[in-house]
């Protein structure tokens, strides 16, 4: 997501805590993946209860990360699917246009 823009200087607030991120992305994106991780901390507190603070970041970047590997594949297997149905309607319609073909030519 990043832009030729200037790094903006944001406060996001994480795990309780105040950070300011500069970023060539706009505020609100920034504010959006803050808001994403900070959901996943809390998640994380509220399943193992008290926790430190670094080890519920830790597991948050892990969630975050499976969730991404998980997407990934997702889309490759999307993509995979279709190529191979992209393929297959083409060489429906090649059949489809020979026929046509041959049978214009004949008449």
């Amino acid at each position: 997501m990043a832009n030729n823009k200037e790094r903006s200087p944001v406060t996001v607030r994480i795990g309780g805590e105040d950070h300011t991120i500069r970023a060539n992305v706009a505020p609100d994106y920034t504010r959006k993946c803050a808001a994403w991780v900070d959901d996943r901390i809390t998640e994380i507190r509220s399943q193992l209860g008290l926790i430190e603070s670094h080890k519920a970041a830790i597991l948050a970047a892990l969630s975050i990360t499976d969730e991404m590997f998980q997407a990934r594949a997702q889309l490759e297997e999307t993509k995979e699917w279709a190529a191979r149905r992209a393929e297959s309607l083409v060489f429906r319609l090649e059949g489809v246009m020979e026929e046509t073909e041959g049978g214009s030519s004949e008449s």
